[in-house]
């Protein structure tokens, strides 16, 4: 799988910079030739080697993923559309092999940064070959990613301690900053859907970290709904001041 998402990248990366042909997708979200070529090749590669396994990805119409069917791929091809189409070098190619609910590996190739994360459960999370772990005790101001509807949220005196971060046009990548902890935590808006968060999850989960709803829980992958409600990444205290405050954000599908 990670020679599938490095291959995805470098075909990706013919286009980054060069104006490809991009339409607009139902809700006005962009997809383009890019997108459509990274997604084909790892259709043919993974499924070519495991016939029988589930299939979602972004840019496949239908999808043969469940939560307690057999193992599936999860992938999104370019992670961060927009950014990759505005230059912005931080998308990713997102990779996930997942079974009952869970992601068992999980890669994010990002060919603009030189960056390659991969996960396995239960044996770490690396970035370009280097085992990698979570800030556990980051020290303040602390660096928060998330809308600032969110992130306002938070108790006066901790949202006192905090700095914004700019815009992560890439969840997945969001989600692997706080891995290695150059981010301390994030919320995640409501929609966030299966593609976007499957191999990041992991990675930050194998890194000590975790990516959790307001009930506390890790969401569940390939359940009918691919799409989430809010969410908060990151570890220890800080994030479970996040969750906290997930409680009290209106914002989350019912």
């Amino acid at each position: 799988m990670r020679e599938a998402a490095r291959e995805a990248g470098r075909i990706a990366m013919r286009y980054f910079g060069e104006n490809p042909q991009v339409w607009l997708k139902q809700g006005a979200s962009p997809v383009s030739e890019a997108d459509y070529a990274a997604d084909k090749f790892l259709r043919q590669t993974l499924l070519g080697v495991r016939p029988a396994y589930g299939w979602l990805s972004e840019e496949t119409e239908e999808s043969t993923v469940r939560s307690a069917g057999p193992r599936s791929f999860i992938v999104d091809p370019i992670d961060g559309t927009r950014g990759f189409l505005a230059g912005d070098k931080r998308w990713c190619v997102s990779a996930a092999l997942v079974e009952g609910g869970k992601t068992l590996a999980g890669v994010l190739e990002c060919p603009a940064t030189g960056e390659t994360f991969e996960a396995v459960r239960g044996c770490g999370a690396w970035l370009n070959g280097t085992r990698i772990k979570v800030l556990q005790n980051p020290i303040a101001p602390f660096s928060l990613g998330g809308p600032k509807a969110m992130v306002n949220l938070l108790p006066p005196h901790l949202l006192q301690q905090t700095r914004a971060v700019a815009h992560v046009p890439s969840l997945a990548y969001r989600l692997a900053l706080v891995a290695i902890g150059k981010l301390n935590a994030t919320f995640v808006k409501p929609d966030a859907q299966d593609w976007d968060i499957a191999a990041a999850m992991l990675i930050l989960e194998e890194a000590g970290g975790a990516l959790l709803g307001a009930d506390g829980m890790p969401p569940m992958l390939g359940e009918e709904s691919a799409r989430h409600n809010a969410l908060a990444a990151g570890s220890g205290t800080l994030l479970d001041a996040l969750v906290k405050a997930l409680g009290e954000y209106q914002g989350s599908r019912n």
